[in-house]
């Protein structure tokens, strides 16, 4: 009989851990803004990306809209909608660089937030268009090399509702990698969490010139 009602925890453990995040369960998003030329240099150049061809003028780009937990994130979430067709994928290039990515952000995000695969596109597109990107940073033609307070300061500047809890900037390997946003469900400005709001700790971070 015990070894019966082990068998059975056994399973029901199984059954709890295949079914992952729920689905349409969180606090807030993140927005987050990779900088292209950084990731054209370290990964997008070696795959022949189209968002890295010379004469693009690629940017900042919409690396994805995050669910999260005011402590941590659900992800890959079984969702009861359907995922985006091809051609759903395919349309946001233009904010996101490459279908393929949109379509890894729904699998791993998006079915998180409960929404629908258009409806999940949809609110990347409008979390985008909330935000202004700094002027200062279009077309920027030659690298330079800034604090990460100056990058986040600029966003600040170009997006007055936004406060400094509700913008994180991330690095890599000495280089400006993400700015991070966090918004209310309803795509509103407001403070991250704490475990979302450490900024890179580099004096200077590198922004490469825009292709």
């Amino acid at each position: 009989m015990t070894q019966f009602l082990s068998l059975v925890l056994l399973v029901l453990m199984s059954l709890a851990a295949y079914a992952g995040d729920q689905a349409g369960d969180f606090d807030y998003y993140v927005l987050s803004l990779s900088w292209s030329p950084t990731w054209c240099s370290e990964t997008g150049d070696d795959r022949d990306a189209d968002q890295c061809d010379i004469g693009r003028k690629t940017d900042f780009i919409v690396h994805g809209l995050w669910p999260q937990y005011e402590r941590g994130w659900p992800q890959d979430c079984n969702s009861v909608e359907r995922d985006p067709s091809r051609r759903q994928s395919n349309a946001m290039a233009d904010l996101m660089g490459s279908g393929g990515l949109a379509w890894y952000q729904w699998k791993k995000h998006g079915r998180c937030t409960g929404l629908t695969a258009a409806d999940y596109y949809q609110a990347t597109r409008d979390a985008a268009e909330k935000i202004v990107i700094p002027p200062v940073f279009d077309d920027l033609d030659r690298d330079i090399r800034l604090p990460p307070a100056v990058v986040e300061e600029a966003f600040i500047e170009a997006n007055p509702l936004l406060e400094r809890d509700g913008v994180t900037i991330t690095c890599r390997s000495a280089a400006l990698q993400e700015v991070r946003i966090c918004l209310t469900r309803d795509l509103e400005p407001r403070k991250c969490g704490p475990d979302i709001r450490s900024d890179c700790a580099l004096p200077r971070i590198l922004m490469e010139q825009v292709r």
